[in-house]
């Protein structure tokens, strides 16, 4: 294996615990509300989303580290939080103590989506950077199957099986530290604090057949168009600040997280006995790792643009037919297929696009506050579509809300075709994202600095 395949699936590893994390409490659930008589809305709120609010505050923050200190030393912080997150949960004994460390847990999550996308893009050489930040979303898919596996595995050893549910999640999470360590800092990141011998050296090593000479000009072209103290909402970012908000606003107007939330309940509302429910979203779990993998092989192959346009299409054709099906009371078995579809339509799409779409669109010294501001919008639509679901369903029915995440993939198509540019094959210093003087055509990048 590569070195740069190697540096990037250890970064990546930090997409595991993220999926990790996210799912296991979901075997606790209902013990901890018995254990410690939570009601419903404390339950909901603190116990089992307080997580949620550290995700969101390490979304919106997580920037910040991962530009002072570095893309490996906030990987290295990221691994810590999970550390202590587990050990601290698996311990506890009130609702209190555990919800404060699951909410440790989620600054390592929101954290994690903006510095390792971050890292991976900016050593991997353009031609593989988009199976390589990939990498990031198949470990996110992985863990979140190893998670179900585990609960189940682990369901079984008596009244305190749900510490070790939480719990394991230190192991690989301290492994993840170590191996950590043994990756260089970004090259990148490097050359902003202008240690260009480190960084040259950080390149020669990633990617021997780079041109460093080039690199170098590139660098320096870059740096003579950085104003003092730039941020992203200025006025000249506005573009790809446009970009980072649209791609997450319609990721999660897909429903996707909703979805995944809630698939037991779904398909139960379809028709499906609730033994059958489980196996169902089991199988769905198992059909997003396989597209996810599809993606990823196809990202460098075909491009950012391609997928999002097969995405597109592929989700408006299953979640109206999902619609459907619930209007004219289909059978369970034949929504299951539909949502299969759906999951498989999301996960070569916008799943294998999303993170790797955002980390290169804003330039080298923005890009921790780009991945953090795309991020952020994420983890709030994510926080707040999902919470809306079961009101939803019992007055208006799965029919119509089902409908409308469909009108909604109709406009991301839209989005696509007039507004996406393709970054396939790009150097991260030649990124120069504007719009064309003839927008009914769509975008380009200009890479003639």
């Amino acid at each position: 294996m590569s070195k740069i395949w190697r540096w990037s699936l250890i970064a990546a590893f930090s997409g595991f615990l993220f999926g990790f994390d996210t799912v296991v409490i979901s075997g606790a659930d209902k013990t901890l509300q018995l254990l410690w008589s939570s009601s419903d809305v404390f339950h909901g709120l603190v116990v089992m989303g307080m997580a949620l609010w550290g995700t969101l505050m390490g979304a919106l923050l997580g920037g910040i580290p991962t530009n002072r200190f570095g893309r490996k030393n906030t990987l290295i912080g990221i691994g810590i939080l999970f550390t202590l997150s587990a050990l601290g949960s698996s311990f506890a004994n009130d609702a209190v103590t555990f919800s404060f460390f699951r909410f440790i847990g989620g600054l390592g999550v929101g954290a994690s989506t903006i510095a390792a996308p971050a890292y991976i893009s900016e050593i991997a050489p353009a031609k593989n950077r988009g199976r390589l930040v990939g990498l990031y979303q198949f470990n996110i898919v992985l863990g979140i199957l190893i998670a179900f596996f585990s609960n189940y595995m682990l369901s079984q050893i008596g009244a305190n099986a749900w510490r070790w549910m939480v719990g394991i999640e230190a192991i690989p999470a301290f492994i993840f530290i170590l191996l950590v360590f043994g990756i260089p800092k970004s090259p990148r990141w490097l050359s902003l604090r202008s240690d260009y011998m480190e960084a040259i050296e950080v390149l020669r090593l990633a990617n021997p057949d780079e041109n460093i000479e080039q690199w170098i000009i590139d660098l320096e072209k870059e740096k003579d168009r950085i104003g003092i103290e730039e941020n992203i909402f200025m006025k000249k970012y506005r573009f790809p600040l446009i970009l980072a908000f649209l791609i997450a606003f319609f990721n999660q107007f897909s429903g996707i997280n909703a979805f995944l939330y809630y698939a037991p309940r779904i398909l139960e509302e379809a028709g499906m006995g609730q033994s059958a429910a489980l196996y169902g979203s089991m199988g769905i779990g198992i059909a997003n790792l396989i597209f996810t993998l599809l993606g990823i092989h196809l990202i460098d192959r075909i491009g950012r643009k391609q997928l999002m346009y097969i995405g597109s299409i592929g989700y408006i054709f299953s979640l109206s037919l999902v619609s459907a099906a619930f209007f004219n009371h289909w059978d369970g078995t034949t929504v299951a297929i539909f949502l299969f579809v759906f999951i498989g339509a999301h996960a070569v799409g916008q799943g294998s696009v999303i993170w790797v779409f955002i980390s290169e669109i804003f330039p080298n010294h923005l890009r921790g506050s780009g991945q953090a501001f795309g991020s952020s919008v994420h983890w709030i639509l994510a926080a707040v579509i999902p919470s809306f679901i079961p009101l939803l369903f019992a007055n208006l029915g799965a029919g119509p809300v089902f409908g409308f995440f469909a009108f909604m993939m109709l406009l991301q198509l839209c989005f696509v075709r007039f507004l996406m540019p393709e970054t396939k094959g790009i150097s991260l210093e030649n990124s120069n994202i504007r719009p064309t003087k003839k927008p009914r055509i769509g975008l380009h990048i200009d890479s003639h600095l």
